[in-house]
């Protein structure tokens, strides 16, 4: 009898030790792009051609360091990357809001948007923790064929989440052209600051030179607002 209780005493220590060992996983969070669709959205719903593999079944899992500007973020889902694919387009208009569904909430610090590898437009939540779905808004998008670029950064982990959406950005839902119709008007004092080389301008700053006010489409630093052309980065609004 004093044999078997030394034994069950052994066994039932050697449990108590072990047991911390074993320990749920901890939870990550997950999310994608849903609106316009992204690449994985695209793969999620079976509105491609082609096979996407694994990624169909989880497009919410696009996960990988921060900092990359590839759309898989150089993680295993390297389909998103491939540009030679018939990724299909959304066509929208200058201004579109980004809508991400999250599949786990976690500590954010930022979310940024890149059109075409060029930061557009940052929103900062300071580590506070995001509803299930988030949209941001992005304007002044430059018209034509584009590939944005949705990042974000997970406020705790090393990670971020990434996520391309394929766009055709026509007229319309944007700050118009000043109408060439309009009669000119003597410059007079302008309410926006003026323009500084020095410092990096994000889509829809304005600013004022030479007695006319210009507002950005996109990101850009040093560019000469007063010597813009049609295709430049500044939008002529006009004499102050």
């Amino acid at each position: 009898m004093r044999l078997r209780s030394t034994l069950l005493a052994a066994v039932v220590g050697a449990a108590a030790v072990l047991a911390p060992v074993v320990v749920a996983p901890a939870a990550s969070a997950h999310g994608w792009v849903t609106n316009p669709p992204s690449r994985q959205d695209l793969c999620g719903s079976g509105a491609v051609s082609f096979d996407c593999g694994g990624l169909q079944y989880e497009p919410q899992s696009v996960e990988a360091p921060k900092g990359s500007m590839k759309c898989s973020g150089g993680g295993g889902f390297s389909v998103v990357d491939d540009e030679s694919l018939p990724w299909p387009r959304t066509q929208i208009g200058n201004t579109v809001t980004m809508k991400w569904k999250l599949t786990a909430q976690h500590a954010t610090s930022t979310w940024e948007y890149f059109v075409d590898g060029v930061l557009h437009r940052t929103f900062d939540d300071g580590g506070a923790k995001p509803e299930a779905v988030v949209s941001h808004t992005l304007e002044n998008l430059p018209a034509g064929d584009h590939t944005i670029l949705a990042r974000w950064n997970v406020a705790d982990t090393a990670n971020a989440f990434y996520a391309c959406v394929d766009v055709t950005v026509g007229s319309g839902g944007g700050t118009p052209d000043p109408d060439p119709t309009d009669p000119p008007t003597e410059p007079g004092d302008c309410e926006a600051a003026p323009w500084d080389p020095a410092t990096a301008y994000t889509g829809g700053a304005k600013v004022s030179s030479d007695g006319r006010t210009y507002q950005a489409k996109w990101w850009t630093q040093g560019e000469d607002p007063s010597s813009s052309g049609q295709w430049s980065v500044w939008t002529d609004l006009g004499a102050c």
